[in-house]
């Protein structure tokens, strides 16, 4: 609690964060489906259209790829869109505006041109939702050159994030957990701030194994570290695109092993990359194989067998033990 309020919920901190943008700097413009007058399907944009006017809070046509190619144009315009995708799913019609145009620009300018574009995109499962409204398509747009991708597993971070992505000249796609948007029964745990805007954060520090995570995931492993009798070094890694290898790096040093967990399908993730860079570059610290843990290829499934797709704190817990076994 902080002067007898209680902290905002990750839907707030977007929304306060966003709200602070628009007031700041006249150039800010929101846009997506339903933004507006609805608030965006989550209601994380509520009121901000009734605060900031429509101009500024725009509601747009049931086309991603209208979103985001509008988006870059106001963005060459000199303005500072920050889009709303509906679901991540939803997020392929824009890719070739995302992966063609936008995320190349500003190398194809030699720099000297400023894109700051921020797509906004709700992820991930746990909440009974269905396929095109419960992916993990991070690893699409991580592979993409010219883009960065962010995965927020907190409050502090999303507001931190966001507010970093607005000024940075490039587009950056921010990956938000659905499942945590309005929960506020997650246990309080410090939110130790990394060193840089893109660095990773040691969310729980440990000796006997690094397991490298985030998301909305990340609570699911700071739960199963608490119960699986391993002294567990957890690091937050934020962003995927760059990803802080380093942060990594030297985690494992100190450990000696290395565990991926993440909501994604496992085959060609953010996870096997980060396993591929480790063999590389850390394999004289390892002590045992890396593992990981992941969804399993396919389809997400029917809501009532989300909880066999989406790795939960047991398997957790076990690849855990392996680790070290």
């Amino acid at each position: 609690m902080l002067n007898g309020q209680r902290p905002p919920c990750l839907a707030e901190a977007i929304n306060n964060t966003l709200a602070e943008l628009l007031t700041d700097d006249p150039r800010t413009v929101l846009l997506g489906e339903d933004i507006g007058r609805l608030g965006g399907v989550f209601r994380v944009t509520r009121d901000l259209r009734q605060r900031f006017g429509p101009d500024r809070v725009r509601d747009a046509l049931l086309a991603e790829s209208s979103i985001v190619g509008s988006a870059i144009g106001m963005s060459l315009a000199g303005l500072v869109p920050i889009c709303e995708i509906q679901f991540d799913g939803f997020v392929f019609p824009a890719a070739n505006q995302l992966v063609t145009q936008a995320g190349r620009m500003v190398d194809r300018w030699n720099g000297e041109l400023a894109l700051n574009l921020v797509v906004r995109v709700p992820t991930g499962g746990g909440f009974r939702g269905v396929e095109h409204h419960s992916d993990s398509n991070e690893a699409f747009f991580a592979h993409a050159p010219g883009i960065a991708v962010a995965c927020p597993s907190t409050p502090g971070d999303a507001a931190r994030i966001l507010r970093h992505a607005a000024g940075l000249g490039r587009p950056v796609m921010i990956y938000e957990p659905i499942r945590l948007y309005w929960r506020r029964e997650l246990p309080e745990r410090p939110d130790i701030g990394a060193e840089s805007a893109t660095g990773a954060r040691i969310a729980h520090a440990g000796t006997d194994l690094t397991v490298v995570t985030f998301g909305a995931i990340t609570h699911d492993v700071l739960t199963a570290a608490a119960v699986a009798e391993v002294d567990a070094e957890v690091i937050d890694l934020r962003w995927v695109s760059p990803i802080d290898f380093d942060a990594v790096l030297g985690s494992v040093a100190r450990t000696g092993r290395l565990l991926i967990v993440h909501e994604a399908a496992g085959f060609a993730g953010i996870g096997a990359e980060i396993a591929a860079e480790v063999s590389e570059n850390g394999f004289h610290h390892l002590r045992a194989p890396i593992r990981r843990v992941a969804a399993p290829g396919g389809g997400y499934p029917p809501a009532d067998f989300e909880n066999d797709h989406v790795p939960g704190v047991e398997r957790i817990i076990e690849e855990m033990r392996k680790a070290v076994g």
